[in-house]
C-alpha cells in the first residue's frame, strides 16, 4: 500500500471513531421554518407573530447559541440578505421556538418573507434557511374588508331560524312538518378586468356553510368543505388564498359555489339535528397588487350575479344530489353570458366575528381503488375499498341524459351483502343525474361520510352485465378526507398484532380529525370533548395538532354558558339533555387542553387567553359539588359490563366526575404559578387539598386498598391524577395489578377510564400489564376487533354491529406505544420537549420495534432490539435539546455505544443507577447503546 493511501485510510478510520474530532466540524442546518407553528401561514391577525425553526447537524451535543432573523416585504430583498422590515441582528439565545417578531408594524393583507441563521456551541455558523418562508397577514379590522358585503341568492325567513338546533327532529312530531334547507344552493360570479402586469393577487373569502372558489374556470386551493365549522353567531372563519397564478391580463371572472354544511341542515332523510342559521351566503375581497406598485380590489356586493347551481340537495348528514343537466358550461369564466342570471342580494351578515382560518384545513389525503366489485341485486353493485374511513366518492360514469345514479356508502354490510346504514345514519346517499355527453366525472363537494363499501344503483362496470344496470361505471374511487395536520409520528414492530392495532387506532384518528375532533364520521360529526384530552397524547404523537386544538379551545370559549358550563360538544349545534350536555369528564377539556398545548408546543398564550374560561368552569363545578363531591354526568362511558354499553356500569359516576374535578383544580394551580398568579395558585391548591381529602374519605377503603367498586377505572384514575396518598400508592397499585391478573387481563375500563388505566400502569413501571391486557384476541379489545374484520377502531370493545365501527374513543394504547414501550417523555419542567426523557420499557412479546416523533425541536427516535445475547437501544435526540436516558440494565452492566467503550464518549455523562436503570445525560445526536446480557 502506498504511504499516502495508508495515511488517508487511517484518517478515515480515526474520523469514524466516536469521540475523535473530525477535521472539518459539522455545520448546523436550519430547517422547517414556521410562523405560529405553521408553515407559510396566511391570515395572521396578531401584531407580533412568533417564528420557530429546527436545526439539524451530524455532530453531537449541538446547542444553538445565537440567531439572526431577516424579514422583508419583497422576496428579492431577502435574496440580497436585506431585512427591510426587521433585522434582529445577532441575538445571543438558545430560543428557537416562538420568537416574537420585533420589526416595523405589519400591514393587513401584506405578505412577508423571512429567513434565519444560527450559531452553535461548537463554533459553527449555519447558512440562512433555504426554504422559502413567508407569512401573510389577515384583515385585522372590519375596515380592512373595504366595504365588502355578505351576498347570496335569497335570505332565510327569520321564523325558520333554528339555533341551537333541534335534536332528532324526525322523532319529534312538532318538527316533522318543518323543512329547512330546501332553498337554492347558488352559484355566484363576478367579471373584472386587469390591464397591467400583476405582482400578487390575494383572495380573502368565506362562504357559509361551505364554499368553493373558482377563478377563470380553475378551482382555487385544495381544501375540502371550507371554511371550518364554528358557532356562526360567535365566530366565522375566512380563508386567505394566493391566486396570483390564476389572475390573467384582460378579462377575468370569479365563480363561487355554496353549500349548507352546518350552517343549514335540511330536515330530510337522516339528520342528527335540524339547524338553520341562515341561507347560504358569502363575502370576498380580492386584492390585486401590480408590478408598478399600485393596487386594486374586487369586493362582493350586489353587482355580482347569481343563479341556482346543479347541486339540488346538500346535507352534512344526508348526502348530496347533483344534476349535471343543469350545468352551465363556462359559468366561472369571463366569456360566459350571465344575462339570464339575477343580481345577487346583500344579505344579513352572520353575528359572528370574521376570524382568519390559519390552521390545517380538511383535504383529500388519500385515494383508494376498490378491491372487489360484485353484483348484489338486480339493480345494484357493491364496491369494497378495503378500509373504513371518512371520505367521499369520485365516480366516472357514462349514461343517458337524465339517468340517475345513486351511491350509498356504508361501513358495514347486512344480509345478502347489502349495505347497512342502520347505526351510522340512514338514509345517506349521493345522487348524480347524467347529462349524457360521454364519460362524466363527479365528486360531492359539501358532505362526507364514514364508509368502507359503496353500493351503486342502476350502474355497473362493463364486466358486470344486467338489463337494469344500464349506466356504465368507468371508474370509481374512495377519497379519504381529513384535517391535513401533518403526520409526525410512527410506530413499527416485529409483532403483527401490535402493528395492526396501531393501524386500527390511527385510522379512527384520521377519520375523526376534521374541522372538529369528531367521535365518528357519519351519524354524529360533532366535537365531543372528552376524547380531545383523553386521546390527546395518542393523537399528538402522530400528528401536529397545534392549530386544530387551538380551534377546539376557541370553540369551547365561544360556547361556554353565562353560568360557566362548558357543554359536552363544541360547537354546540344542538342542546342535549342531562349528562350528554353537562358531564364533568367532557367539559374538563376546557381546562386540560390549554395546559396540554403549553406542554406540547411551549405556547403559554393559549392558557392566558383561556384563563377566564377555565376558572369560570371550575367555579361552575364547585357550585355543583356537595361536600366537594360531584355526582352528575355520564361517568365511564361504554365500559365493558354485563349490559349493553352506554352509561357507566362498573364505576360510580361520582368517582370519575370528582376525580376529573380534582385534576382540573390541580392543573389550575400549576398554570396559575406559571403565569405568576400567586394568590390564585394558593386558592386552588387549598381547594385541591380539600377535594382530595373528601374523595379519599368517600371512596378509599384502607382495609382492601381499593377505591369504591375496585373496577379498573376506580383504581387507576385516582393513581393517575394524584388522588392517592403517597403512603398508599404501592398498595393500591398492587391491588390493581392483582385484580388484573385474577381477571385474566380482561379489559373492562371504558371511554374515560381506559386512558387512566394505561397511564397509571405505564407511569408506575407496569407497562407489561398494558401489553398483556391488549394482546388477547379472544376477549373484547383490539385483537378481538381485528379478528372480526375491523379496519378502524370501533365504538365498543366488542365491535358490536349495532354501534359505530369507526370511532375515536378507546384508542389510548396509541400513547403507550410512544411513552410506554418507546419511553418518550419530557421532564416535568420541560415544554415542547426541550429536556427529553427516554425511558424504554422492555416488553415480553414485543422484543423489537421503534417509535419516531417529530417534536417542535426535531425528530426523537427510540428503537429497541432485545436479542439473545444483547439488548440494543438506538436513540436520536434533536439539536438544541438534551435528553436523560434510562436504560434497563443490571448493576455494573457492560454497556457500549456504537461498538466502542463508554469511556471514549465524553459527550455521554453517567448520572447514576436507580430502580434497575443506568442513567445517562446526553445532548443531541444518534446513539446506539449495546448492553450485554448476563
Amino acid at each position: 500500500m502506498k504511504k499516502s493511501t495508508l495515511v488517508a485510510s487511517l484518517l478515515v478510520l480515526v474520523g469514524s471513531v466516536p469521540g475523535f474530532a473530525q477535521t472539518t466540524p459539522a455545520r448546523p442546518v436550519v430547517v422547517n421554518p414556521r410562523v405560529e407553528n405553521l408553515t407559510n401561514p396566511a391570515g395572521l391577525e396578531m401584531s407580533q407573530p412568533r417564528l420557530s425553526w429546527e436545526i439539524t447537524s451530524t455532530a453531537r451535543a449541538v446547542m444553538q447559541t445565537k440567531y439572526r432573523i431577516l424579514v422583508a416585504d419583497d422576496w428579492s430583498k431577502l435574496v440580497l440578505n436585506t431585512g427591510n422590515i426587521w433585522d434582529s441582528k445577532e441575538v445571543a439565545s438558545e430560543q428557537s421556538l416562538l420568537v416574537p417578531y420585533g420589526g416595523a408594524p405589519l400591514k393587513a393583507g401584506q405578505t412577508y418573507y423571512w429567513k434565519v441563521m444560527v450559531w452553535d456551541n461548537q463554533g459553527q455558523l449555519s447558512e440562512y434557511t433555504r426554504d422559502t418562508a413567508r407569512f401573510t397577514m389577515g384583515l385585522m379590522q372590519p375596515a380592512d374588508w373595504s366595504n365588502a358585503q355578505w351576498i347570496g341568492y335569497d335570505e332565510l325567513d327569520a321564523a325558520k331560524r333554528y339555533v341551537p338546533g333541534v335534536h332528532a327532529p324526525g322523532a319529534n312530531k312538532e318538527y316533522k312538518s318543518v323543512v329547512s334547507g330546501n332553498h337554492v344552493l347558488p352559484l355566484l360570479r363576478k367579471s373584472f378586468n386587469v390591464n397591467k402586469p400583476v405582482k400578487k393577487a390575494t383572495a380573502f373569502i368565506t362562504g357559509l356553510g361551505q364554499y368553493e372558489l373558482h377563478i377563470n374556470g380553475v378551482k382555487i386551493g385544495d381544501q375540502f368543505m371550507s371554511p371550518g365549522w364554528t358557532n356562526y353567531d360567535k365566530r366565522v372563519l375566512y380563508d386567505v388564498l394566493d391566486v396570483t397564478s390564476q389572475v390573467a391580463n384582460g378579462d377575468n371572472a370569479i365563480g363561487v359555489m355554496l353549500g349548507n354544511g352546518f350552517y343549514n341542515i335540511p330536515n330530510e332523510r337522516y339528520r342528527k339535528a335540524l339547524l338553520a342559521y341562515g341561507n347560504p351566503k358569502m363575502i370576498m375581497k380580492l386584492l390585486i397588487e401590480y408590478a408598478d406598485g399600485s393596487k386594486s380590489e374586487v369586493i362582493s356586493d350586489n353587482s355580482w350575479k347569481t343563479a341556482p347551481s346543479p347541486i339540488t340537495f346538500s346535507s352534512i348528514y344526508a348526502g348530496e344530489e347533483y344534476n349535471a343537466t343543469l350545468e352551465q358550461d363556462g359559468w366561472d369564466k369571463a366569456a360566459f353570458n350571465d344575462g339570464s342570471w339575477k343580481a345577487a342580494i346583500a344579505v344579513k351578515a352572520p353575528a359572528g366575528k370574521l376570524v382568519a382560518e390559519t390552521g390545517t384545513p380538511v383535504k383529500v389525503m388519500q385515494t383508494f381503488a376498490p378491491q372487489t366489485c360484485e353484483k348484489n341485486s338486480d339493480t345494484t353493485v357493491l364496491f369494497d375499498f378495503g378500509q373504513n374511513a371518512s371520505g367521499i366518492i369520485k365516480i366516472t360514469v357514462r349514461g343517458q341524459k337524465g339517468q340517475v345514479v345513486r351511491i350509498f356508502p356504508a361501513e358495514l354490510l347486512g344480509e345478502e351483502k347489502r349495505i347497512n346504514q342502520k347505526n351510522s345514519g340512514k338514509p345517506y346517499f349521493y345522487s348524480y343525474t347524467c347529462k349524457g355527453t360521454g364519460d362524466e366525472e363527479w365528486t360531492p363537494r359539501f358532505s362526507y361520510y364514514g364508509f368502507r363499501y359503496a353500493e351503486v344503483s342502476y350502474a355497473a362496470p362493463d364486466s358486470i352485465k344486467s338489463k337494469k344496470l344500464t349506466a356504465v361505471i368507468k371508474d370509481i374511487k374512495m377519497l379519504h378526507t381529513r384535517n391535513s395536520a401533518p403526520q409526525i409520528g410512527k410506530f413499527d414492530s416485529r409483532e403483527d398484532l401490535m402493528n395492526d392495532t396501531y393501524s386500527l387506532i390511527d385510522w379512527a384518528i384520521r377519520s375523526n380529525m376534521q374541522s372538529v375532533l369528531s367521535d365518528c364520521p357519519h351519524r354524529e360529526k360533532l366535537g365531543w370533548l372528552e376524547q380531545s384530552y383523553l386521546m390527546g397524547e395518542s393523537i399528538h404523537f402522530n400528528y401536529d395538532i397545534y392549530s386544530l386544538y387551538k380551534k377546539i379551545i376557541a370553540d369551547m370559549m365561544a360556547d361556554q354558558t353565562t353560568d360557566g358550563l362548558v357543554p359536552d360538544i363544541a360547537p354546540e349545534y344542538v342542546l342535549f339533555d342531562g349528562g350528554f350536555r353537562d358531564s364533568p369528564e367532557w367539559g374538563s377539556a376546557a381546562v386540560i387542553l390549554p395546559y396540554l398545548i403549553y406542554q406540547w408546543y411551549g405556547d403559554k398564550t393559549v392558557m392566558q387567553e383561556a384563563w377566564p374560561m377555565m376558572t369560570k368552569y371550575v367555579a361552575y363545578l364547585k357550585s355543583k359539588a356537595s361536600g366537594n363531591i360531584l355526582s352528575h354526568g355520564l361517568g365511564d362511558w361504554y365500559d365493558l359490563g354485563p349490559k349493553f354499553p352506554g352509561v357507566a356500569q362498573l364505576t360510580p359516576k361520582e368517582l370519575t366526575a370528582t376525580a376529573i374535578y380534582y385534576y382540573d383544580i390541580d392543573l389550575l394551580t400549576k398554570m396559575a404559578k406559571l403565569m405568576g398568579k400567586s394568590a390564585d395558585a394558593t386558592q386552588y391548591a387549598s381547594l385541591a387539598a380539600d377535594v382530595k381529602k373528601s374523595f379519599n374519605a368517600k371512596f378509599y377503603d384502607a382495609a382492601s386498598h381499593k377505591y369504591s367498586t375496585g373496577s379498573q377505572t376506580a383504581m387507576s384514575m385516582p393513581l393517575a391524577v394524584g388522588l392517592v396518598e403517597d403512603a398508599n400508592k404501592a398498595a393500591v397499585l398492587d391491588q390493581l395489578k392483582t385484580d388484573i391478573i385474577t381477571n385474566e387481563s380482561a379489559l373492562t375500563a371504558g371511554d374515560i377510564g381506559f386512558h387512566f388505566l394505561v397511564d397509571a400502569l405505564t407511569k408506575n413501571g407496569s407497562a407489561q400489564f398494558v401489553y398483556d391486557m391488549n394482546s388477547d384476541e379472544k376477549v373484547p379489545g383490539y385483537g378481538y376487533q381485528l379478528k372480526k374484520g375491523a379496519t378502524a377502531l370501533t365504538e365498543s370493545w366488542a365491535a358490536l354491529p349495532e354501534v359505530s365501527n369507526d370511532h375515536l374513543m378507546l384508542g389510548h394504547l396509541m400513547q403507550w406505544f410512544y411513552d410506554g414501550v418507546g419511553g418518550i417523555h419530557q421532564e416535568d419542567t420541560s415544554v415542547a420537549y426541550k429536556n427529553i426523557i427516554i425511558n424504554p420499557e422492555p416488553i415480553m412479546g414485543l422484543e423489537k420495534g421503534s417509535v419516531s416523533f417529530n417534536s417542535p425541536y426535531g425528530r426523537i427516535y427510540s428503537e429497541w432490539d432485545h436479542q439473545y445475547v444483547f439488548h440494543v437501544f438506538t436513540i436520536q435526540v434533536p439539536p438544541n435539546t438534551t435528553a436523560t436516558i434510562y436504560l434497563p440494565t443490571p448493576p455494573m452492566a457492560n454497556i457500549m455505544e456504537s461498538n466502542s467503550p463508554m469511556n471514549l464518549h465524553k459527550e455521554i455523562k453517567l448520572v447514576g443507577y436507580e430502580k434497575g436503570r443506568t442513567i445517562f445525560k446526553v445532548g443531541s445526536g444518534k446513539y446506539k447503546f449495546i448492553i450485554k446480557k448476563g
